[in-house]
């Protein structure tokens, strides 16, 4: 199991939210996410933020323009049970190449959540899409670490914009759902502070890196306020969230290995097996720093036709 997947919800929380059948896992979600009959359950990444999340979707009117996964309560009332939330199942797939579609549903969900406090939370958060996502905005100059090659040519291209900010859904590509007959459903509400504008265009930076998408969607969108501005900055927040996002797993699979390497070194008698199993980690990790960094060479068309925008 990796980091990103969860181990299916305990019986005590499917009992707590009143699900009903085994649970199995859905695709997406990081692999972390659950459905058990027509609940959909997933942990919690932050319970401040689920707890907020869950109270504004609960008392959000309904609208004929989109759906979303109502949350679910637990028994003893609250939104969390042994440190998961649960929501209403939403029928539906997603499909990334109909972003122009994924865009209309997302601004009419903007328009819904538009008179929504700007919650607290946002100014803690310290995962890599908050990184991603303060670099794309903070002032030229006071970036925290060395840009890539990518990122200095975006960052350059980059010039102040005065728009309305709100909360906003920053990962919608993958997160509205289509069935025939009913509207589209919002899912998985990744919630920052931008302008409508930058959740838009990280669904169009989305789709063209990774699904495909002709070129020609820069050109539907141009209509939205300073488009070019936005696209840089949904490029920056995605380059750099994956740059923070591997930088992290390095970590992570280094200290992993040094520490598979001291339980050899215990069980192996003499300094000289401790040195041979630490060269051994040493290896393991270099080799996952050295490895290619694709991600760059799907960003790099984009970010040459959106720097060509004017």
């Amino acid at each position: 199991m990796t980091s990103s997947e969860s181990a299916a919800p305990p019986d005590g929380v499917l009992e707590a939210f009143g699900a009903t059948g085994p649970a199995r896992r859905l695709a997406g979600g990081q692999n972390g996410t659950w459905r058990s009959g027509e609940i959909v359950l997933k942990p919690a990444e932050s319970a401040v933020e689920a707890n907020w999340r869950c109270g504004v979707l609960d008392t959000l009117p309904e609208s004929p323009d989109f759906r979303i996964a109502r949350p679910v309560r637990a028994r003893d009332g609250g939104w969390l049970a042994g440190g998961w939330e649960a929501a209403r199942f939403v029928a539906g797939a997603a499909d990334p190449r109909r972003v122009d579609d994924v865009i209309v549903a997302g601004a009419a969900f903007h328009r819904a959540v538009a008179e929504v406090p700007r919650p607290s939370f946002l100014d803690t958060r310290t995962d890599p899409w908050a990184y991603g996502d303060r670099l794309a905005f903070q002032p030229p100059g006071t970036e925290l670490t060395r840009p890539s090659e990518l990122q200095e040519i975006l960052l350059a291209a980059r010039r102040p914009v005065d728009l309305p900010e709100q909360l906003v859904h920053g990962d919608l590509l993958g997160n509205v759902l289509f069935a025939g007959g009913q509207p589209p459903a919002i899912i998985d509400w990744s919630a920052y502070w931008r302008p409508p504008a930058w959740a838009a265009a990280v669904a169009v930076v989305d789709a063209l890196c990774w699904h495909g998408v002709h070129m020609s969607v820069l050109d539907r969108w141009a209509h939205l306020p300073a488009w070019r501005q936005m696209l840089i900055r949904a490029l920056i927040f995605r380059i750099a969230t994956d740059e923070a996002a591997h930088q992290a797993a390095h970590q992570a699979a280094h200290q992993a290995a040094h520490q598979a390497a001291g339980e050899v070194a215990d069980k192996l008698a003499g300094e000289a097996a401790s040195e041979v199993a630490s060269e051994a980690a040493s290896e393991v990790t270099s080799e996952a720093a050295g490895r290619p960094d694709e991600p760059d060479e799907a960003y790099r068309p984009v970010v040459q036709a959106v720097v060509a925008c004017r």
